[in-house]
């Protein structure tokens, strides 16, 4: 793995424009849960049940009581070395961006800048009434809380099940995807889209592409690179020596 580690570095060493995909596999090394299988439920609701927005239009509490225990759940984690090796690679790249399907926000705390969070954040949250977003960590909002501009009612900026990504959001992850010279891909399954097509759309515009993975996934047979293993321990072998 050693030869090929550093033939990769080198292909960094010369990027000028990287992308970096990430999934919920590099967040599970912090201890962040995936909600799916064993993980997906809480007090006998279904993860994929809750947070759609018909049970929000059929029981706001419940839901805020969902979205309470995630936040306090994710607050007492931090982000670990595969988050803070890509904000360290990110200071030697001139155009480096992180597409995310994470909503931990663990990319954003360990130093990274560039980052466009395809299915939101789970610290932010969005008035129903006037659309205003703002950033709130507390880790327990209560069952029924209100905008401070209109005293609307507020839902988490995420992209619920049934929901459609924002456009422009998504457009951004597109046309970086196509841009890019290097695309690493980490922790993601390859199956949700429209995330799993970015690597596509990425290797189809001509990028070099590594996967970090547990194990093969649906991406796998189209990556020039692949590094089986946990991301806290390839990332920072990838990026160390890169300066």
């Amino acid at each position: 793995m050693e030869e090929k580690m550093a033939a990769f570095r080198e292909l960094l060493k010369k990027s000028e424009r990287v992308a970096v995909l990430t999934g919920a596999g590099i967040s599970a090394e912090s201890g962040v849960p995936t909600f799916r299988g064993d993980d997906g439920l809480w007090q006998n609701y279904r993860a994929m049940d809750l947070a759609t927005p018909q049970a929000f239009a059929r029981d706001p509490e419940l839901v805020w009581q969902f979205y309470n225990w995630r936040r306090d759940l994710i607050s007492k984690v931090t982000y670990n070395p595969a988050h803070k090796a890509l904000a360290e690679l990110e200071n030697l790249v001139p155009n480096f961006t992180i597409i995310t399907q994470n909503v931990d926000g663990l990319h954003l705390l360990a130093g990274s800048r560039n980052i466009i969070e395809i299915h939101g954040n789970l610290w932010k949250v969005r008035c129903t009434r006037c659309h205003a977003i703002t950033m709130d960590r507390s880790p327990d909002l209560g069952n029924s809380p209100k905008c401070r501009s209109c005293g609307g009612p507020l839902r988490p900026h995420v992209v619920w099940f049934g929901e459609s990504l924002d456009l422009d959001i998504l457009q951004r992850a597109v046309d970086v995807s196509r841009q890019c010279q290097v695309m690493l891909v980490i922790g993601t399954s390859g199956l949700v889209q429209p995330a799993a097509s970015l690597a596509l759309e990425a290797k189809s515009a001509g990028a070099v592409l590594a996967e970090i993975d547990l194990g093969s996934t649906p991406h796998s047979r189209f990556m020039d690179f692949g590094f089986q293993g946990k991301a806290g321990d390839i990332v920072p072998r990838l990026v160390e020596g890169c300066a």
